[in-house]
C-alpha cells in the first residue's frame, strides 16, 4: 500500500524559512512541526495545514505526495 510522504522540509528550504520562524508564523509549536518536517505524524489538521500553506505561499500538493512504494521498502 502506499503512503504520503511529507516534503515540508524541501518547502521550507525553498523558502529559506526556518523552523522557528514558520512556528511564530504559524502559531504551531515549534516541536510539532519539527515533527511534521521530519515525517513522524500520522495526521494533521486542514487549519493547520491552510496556515501553513498560507505562510510559505504554496499549496497543499507541494507539502504532500502520494507515493505508491512500500515504506518499509
Amino acid at each position: 500500500m502506499g503512503h504520503i510522504v511529507l516534503r515540508l522540509d524541501r518547502v521550507m528550504a525553498d523558502r529559506k524559512m526556518s523552523l522557528n520562524e514558520l512556528s511564530e508564523k504559524v502559531g504551531v509549536a515549534n516541536v510539532n512541526l519539527s515533527k511534521m518536517k521530519n515525517g513522524r505524524i500520522s495526521a494533521i489538521r486542514f487549519s493547520t495545514l491552510a496556515a501553513i500553506c498560507d505562510v510559505l505561499q504554496c499549496q497543499p500538493g507541494d507539502i504532500l505526495e502520494y507515493s505508491t512504494e512500500d515504506k518499509d521498502e
